[in-house]
């Protein structure tokens, strides 16, 4: 697995498990998932469960695995859900996913010392993960970040 410098890292990109809102996946979930598609692990970096809670996955050093063309300077964080019942998108993302996210992308933005952009996958692949406009949800954090460091 490819390790990286954490000054090459520029961007957050948000992602869905695309499951139902119910559903409590969990990190080890996850990494399960990955394995069985061939990956080494959990190809995020960081998960959030339906209960708002934060889980690590891959360490910030090492380059994700969570969205082609884009691994090298991101950080993949992904929550439980973004699907109806019937496995279609919808944002189910709860104001305890949000809070948590939010706080995570701060942290990171202090931990790193540097703006960086937020953005949903569907933002670089043609995916409707994570099921919601992450530029409307997060563009008061991403301001934030831009006014501290830039």
């Amino acid at each position: 697995m490819a390790k990286r410098d954490l000054d090459s890292i520029s961007t957050i990109i948000i992602h869905c498990s695309a499951t139902p809102p119910d559903r409590d996946v969990s990190v080890q979930d996850i990494d399960s998932w990955h394995r069985k598609r061939g990956f080494d692990e959990i190809g995020y970096h960081y998960f959030v469960d339906i209960h708002g809670s934060v889980h690590k996955g891959r360490a910030l050093d090492r380059v994700g695995s969570h969205a082609r063309r884009h691994n090298m300077n991101s950080i993949g964080i992904c929550y439980a859900g973004g699907c109806d019942h019937d496995l279609l998108p919808l944002d189910t993302l709860t104001e305890l996913q949000h809070e948590a996210i939010t706080a995570l992308i701060l942290g990171l933005g202090l931990t790193l010392q540097k703006p960086l952009s937020v953005i949903g996958h569907n933002e670089v692949s043609e995916k409707a993960c994570p099921s919601f406009d992450v530029q409307t949800k997060f563009w008061p954090i991403q301001l934030l970040l831009e006014q501290r460091y830039c």
